[in-house]
């Protein structure tokens, strides 16, 4: 069959095209910007990618159009497909009719953290042998010699065997990352209401996506919609005392569930008898702890890995329980997740100059920047905390956070705010504002230009710094333009 995707080179529906190649597809596809590593990583899978959104690419018709969600009605190539009878569908909706079918779901939900939990789960599973099939939404990070793991980690998605290994009777397991966006122009739902989860990791819930979401409540609602299709046979797993995901549970809830809780001296007694699984802090900054589950207190077992953070040893207690309950050890768990390296663009080593630091992070939201922040000043106490910030999401551009943002990031030595040209609220004025009535945000500035803000990191920047740039998109590439200008220095 040949599939044209519109908005191809979108992560979701990159490697949902690499998926359907697998599936023996022909697959072609056009985007608005085609750039690496997207395009490189699809054009190397035999897909063929052709740039803006023309009537001519759906010439001769394709037996299947899979449309993004950032097409809208009144595109010339949308009104081309409606008119002439296409067949089309959504990306989450093919993937729920030609994948997940027959498989084990294992859906991973949540405002924050969903695509590093994804991907520690499929980690997990494959480190203990099981073919499992996966989409991330990024790229993760290698550091082993297995072949197995290096070529299946190679992408952002792989189809796996539809069947179990062990047990060829039962279906094989699938881990996605189940985003709450909307699936098409035709398909308000969330995406993952496609995905029919038999296990559902629910991270965190918090309001995002205002240009979709009315409120929190509106969210509530399509996570509980994801709820209503859990069986009574699968689990949800879920930190402790999240009043948001309580509250959505309220509506109704047919299914076992796992609470699970990071706890130290101060916080045990209150929080053990709450929770089925712990994490005991063995480091400050997360970067080794111990994990239990109250069932079998007898197995235990030690995470010593490179990442860093109270929010990674959350997603690391999700991830271990998910894989507990289908068979794979704590032991194990925690042996895969110490060899565990991370993911791109999630506190990203991609420099040192001149014993600078310059890590890239993925953050763009209020809690994901403190988190982001938190975990950077545990583990590099030593180190002064330049943060640079680009409010670039949806949500950020429409200031819903705007009263958040100033105090987001206080954890920061200094911090660089980006506004771009167009923002349609004055994020200068309410930084000045907050850091004029409130000391204990720090010290903190707002740049008009990208240029300007390698010129003052440039100038002000010492040995034993580290940079944190923060954004979910490009940033007009200043990673490397940061790292060109601190190598002239």
């Amino acid at each position: 069959m040949h599939i044209h995707i519109l908005g191809i080179c979108g992560t979701f529906m990159g490697s949902l095209a690499l998926l359907a190649r697998e599936l023996g597809h022909t697959v072609t596809g056009s985007d608005a910007s085609v750039y690496p590593p997207m395009s490189t990583q699809l054009e190397n899978a035999g897909v063929t990618i052709e740039e803006g959104y023309l009537i001519s690419h759906l010439q001769p018709a394709p037996d299947l159009v899979v449309v993004g969600n950032a097409m809208k009605r009144g595109m010339d190539v949308i009104e081309y497909m409606l008119d002439n009878g296409l067949r089309y569908t959504s990306g989450p909706q093919f993937l729920s009719e030609q994948v997940l079918q027959s498989r084990h779901v294992i859906a991973v939900a949540g405002t924050h953290g969903k695509t590093t939990t994804t991907t520690m789960l499929a980690w997990i599973l494959h480190y203990a042998g099981i073919d499992t099939g996966f989409l991330i939404g990024g790229v993760p990070l290698v550091n082993t010699t297995d072949e197995h793991l290096q070529q299946v980690f190679a992408h952002s998605s792989y189809l796996g065997a539809d069947k179990n290994n062990d047990d060829p009777s039962k279906t094989g397991y699938f881990v996605i990352e189940a985003d709450e966006y909307d699936s098409a122009f035709f398909d308000k739902r969330s995406k993952f209401v496609h995905y029919r989860p038999r296990t559902a990791i629910l991270n965190n819930l918090e309001f995002d996506h205002a240009d979709i979401f009315a409120d929190l409540n509106a969210i509530q609602t399509q996570f509980h919609h994801m709820i209503r299709m859990i069986p009574s046979t699968g689990k949800i797993i879920m930190p402790a005392a999240t009043a948001s995901l309580e509250d959505t549970l309220a509506k109704g809830v047919w299914t076992p569930v796992w609470r699970t809780s990071v706890v130290d001296e101060s916080t045990a007694n209150n929080l053990v008898n709450d929770s089925e699984w712990q994490a005991e802090l063995m480091r400050e900054d997360g970067s080794q702890f111990q994990m239990s589950f109250a069932d079998n207190k007898d197995a235990t077992a030690i995470v010593n890995w490179s990442m860093s953070g109270i929010h990674n040893v959350n997603n690391a207690l999700v991830a271990v329980a998910a894989a507990y309950d289908i068979g794979v050890s704590i032991s194990t768990a925690c042996a895969a997740l110490s060899a565990f390296a991370g993911i791109k663009r999630r506190m990203e080593l991609i420099g040192d100059v001149n014993d600078i630091l310059v890590f890239d992070d993925f953050a763009h939201h209020p809690t994901a920047i403190t988190t982001t922040l938190d975990g950077a000043k545990k583990k590099l106490s030593d180190r002064r905390i330049w943060a640079i910030i680009e409010p670039r999401s949806n949500t950020m551009k429409m200031g819903v956070h705007q009263d958040n943002l100033a105090e987001s990031a206080a954890l920061a030595d200094y911090t660089l705010w980006y506004e771009p040209t167009g923002l349609e609220w004055g994020l200068r004025e309410v930084i000045e504002q907050a850091t004029a009535t409130n000391d204990a945000i720090g010290n903190q500035q707002v740049m008009s230009s990208v240029d300007a803000i390698v010129e003052h990191i440039t100038h002000h920047a010492q040995a034993g710094d580290a940079i944190v740039v923060m954004s979910n998109g490009g940033f007009e590439g200043i990673h490397q333009r940061l790292l060109t200008a601190l190598h002239s220095k």
